[in-house]
């Protein structure tokens, strides 16, 4: 059993300015996409271009932001925020969802493909393999903060984390989401989109692969006390994962039939 070590969230402070962790979590996930979408431009992996990089990031970053706060009100707390809509701007006081970034970043990529006369799919397949780094830096950022932490569990890497309010130890769950939607998820659309694969199948991969590592965690990270365990005794992020796998599995298909 081992305790969680209490960080700062404060990364860095000067005079009445406080730098938060989380905060320099999302700068890191957005320049490892950079450096990495970089790189694949400069080896020819894309017909995309350094401008259309910047561009291609500035609007992700508008989708995760928008997409994950409304998804996140929409699929976790639609009556709360129902009664307190002005609460919805209140980014401050956290409630993100992956799924609704997600999302947000695809109906911006649309917007991005049309206007530039790409295929949607084709600007898919590039970003695909630049947010696993940044999922495992969002996921570091939760570590730090101590929070999303894991169901109860007796293994020898439990923690106790503080934040929790009840010296139960837990599985430390960020590390599970840093482990496999960080670096196995990496690793696996690094891979595979290093060779020629007909348009689509990257954004494929990376749906089926996302959908199921998060499937899996779920089942060691402590369910939402607001909402608990749905049907099956899946947790909303489960029932959130399966139709991204579905999704995936039968984009993987039709674009290779159509190749």
């Amino acid at each position: 059993m081992l305790q969680f070590p209490q960080f700062d969230p404060v990364a860095i402070r000067l005079g009445p300015l406080a730098v938060h962790w989380y905060g320099l979590m999302y700068l890191l996930a957005f320049g490892s996409a950079w450096v990495l979408g970089r790189w694949r431009i400069q080896h020819g992996k894309t017909r995309l271009t350094l401008r259309d990089l910047e561009d291609v990031i500035f609007y992700g970053v508008l989708g995760v932001v928008a997409g994950g706060r409304l998804g996140y009100v929409l699929f976790y707390k639609p009556g709360y925020y129902l009664s307190h809509p002005l609460e919805i701007f209140y980014l401050w006081e956290g409630g993100m969802s992956f799924h609704g970034g997600l999302i947000g970043v695809l109906v911006m990529m649309l917007w991005f493909a049309r206007s530039r006369g790409y295929k949607w799919l084709e600007v898919g397949d590039f970003i695909a393999p630049l947010i696993p780094t940044g999922l495992a830096a969002g996921r570091l950022g939760n570590f730090i903060n101590g929070e999303l932490w894991g169901r109860p569990s007796d293994l020898p890497w439990a923690m106790i984390f503080p934040q929790s309010g009840d010296g139960i130890a837990r599985h430390p769950s960020q590390l599970y989401n840093i482990g496999l939607e960080g670096v196995f998820l990496f690793i696996l659309l690094w891979w595979f989109a290093n060779k020629p694969r007909p348009t689509g199948q990257v954004s494929a991969i990376f749906l089926i692969g996302y959908g199921s590592v998060r499937f899996i965690e779920e089942f060691a990270r402590q369910p939402d006390d607001f909402l608990g365990l749905l049907a099956a005794n899946l947790s909303m992020g489960q029932w959130l994962s399966i139709p991204m796998v579905i999704a995936g599995l039968l984009m993987f298909a039709l674009c290779a039939k159509k190749s």
